[in-house]
């Protein structure tokens, strides 16, 4: 039977018939709404963070961002025992490059205090960053790992809080030495005190603190980071590179401007 002459072989036929359904199923594939990079951080634990090393920048939250698509940030974290006058931090966000053994800042936000309120409260903290690193700069490069980190240290402020606990007069014992009834310890009798007590410790009687609230050693708690998430500039339009924040539950105001020279612990 003779070939007519407008018809093309069946492969063609075919392969034609493939390309016109993946461009109907490209048409009508539904729009992503919530493109965006999302860098995962340990779980959140929140702790009281006591003093150390001179109080100096300490990361709570890190973020492997290596390769992230795009300039603009956020953060999110709780806060807790943020106590006005008497549990203060500071918090920032610092992008640091990694190097073999060698941890650099390179990016910081600047410095939010956290005065908290009166009474104890969980708080909540959103921050949103430009944290200023050009795109590709990671390309070519698969040795150099890049994070973002969450840090705070204590606020410093005119004076420290110093605490005064109630504390009573009174004859005391370790709880695992013998009472006066078993050998040792300490015992009243006749009107008059009798003290003794098996061991070094013959004098057991002395001021006792108590535990009445008024005891504070200035330690809060601060969460790693929630999530660390990079969104376009239409999501995240007053993300800046000084760096903007909300909280709930947690009085905030800025204070020093970014600096990437301020010590900090090293991981």
């Amino acid at each position: 039977m003779p070939t007519q002459a407008n018809s093309v072989p069946p492969s063609l036929v075919n392969e034609l018939a493939e390309l016109k359904r993946r461009l109907s199923a490209i048409e009508r594939a539904p729009v992503p709404v919530n493109k965006f990079d999302r860098y995962p951080v340990i779980e959140w634990a929140s702790q009281g963070r006591p003093e150390v090393g001179g109080n100096i920048w300490s990361s709570v939250g890190i973020a492997n961002v290596t390769g992230m698509t795009f300039d603009r940030v956020e953060v999110k974290f709780i806060t807790d025992h943020i106590l006005t006058g008497k549990r203060e931090a500071e918090v920032r966000l610092a992008a640091y490059r990694h190097n073999g053994n060698v941890r650099t800042c390179v990016s910081a936000t600047s410095v939010l205090n956290l005065t908290g309120t009166a009474e104890r409260r969980i708080g909540t903290v959103v921050m949103r960053w430009v944290h200023g690193i050009p795109y590709g700069w990671d390309l070519g490069d698969d040795t150099t790992i890049y994070t973002i980190e969450l840090q705070h240290r204590y606020k410093v402020g005119p004076e420290p809080y110093v605490s005064n606990p109630l504390q009573v007069f009174a004859m005391y014992k370790r709880e695992k030495d013998p009472r006066a009834d078993e050998g040792g310890g300490i015992d009243v009798g006749g009107g008059n005190w009798v003290v003794y007590q098996s061991g070094n410790n013959r004098s057991p009687v002395g001021y006792v603190t108590i535990p009445d609230g008024a005891n504070e050693d200035g330690a809060y708690g601060i969460s790693a980071m929630h999530y660390c998430v990079g969104l376009p500039k239409e999501r995240l339009p007053d993300a800046s590179a000084k760096g903007w924040a909300r909280t709930w539950n947690c009085a905030s105001s800025w204070g020093r401007d970014p600096d990437i020279t301020e010590p900090a612990f090293s991981v």
